[in-house]
């Protein structure tokens, strides 16, 4: 499995980004796809998943109804809309596929190469 994140930029506080992960071939139906996070000096931190399947979503606490999760399975394309931005969410963003839908990274294999999202005014 190949994945490509996209999307990262300097926004300001406040602000919105939507970062992009495409996969290679139609893998949607049979991986879970998670979005994880890590700011330097850091551990990877779980962000948001969107399962196999029913395509049900998880969310962190520290994201919860800021960030949302979609898939659009035509496009072999997962997305995170991220809006109200705050400096803390200052972080390279990968993507990763999977089997479970687990914030823990250790889970997965398969990993995007990494898109910069900076968040400062």
């Amino acid at each position: 499995v190949q994945l490509v994140a996209s999307g990262g930029g300097l926004v300001q506080p406040g602000g919105s980004l939507r970062l992009s992960c495409a996969a290679s071939g139609s893998i949607l139906d049979y991986f879970t796809i998670c979005w994880f996070r890590q700011a330097p000096g850091k551990e990877r931190e779980g962000v948001s998943c969107i399962n196999r399947g029913d395509g049900s979503t998880y969310y962190a606490d520290t994201v919860k109804g800021r960030f949302t999760i979609s898939r659009d399975n035509a496009k072999n394309t997962v997305y995170l809309h991220m809006n109200s931005l705050k400096p803390e969410d200052t972080a390279v963003y990968y993507c990763a596929a999977g089997f479970i839908a687990s914030l823990d990274g250790a889970y997965f294999s398969s990993w995007g190469q990494g898109t910069q999202v900076t968040v400062s005014s």
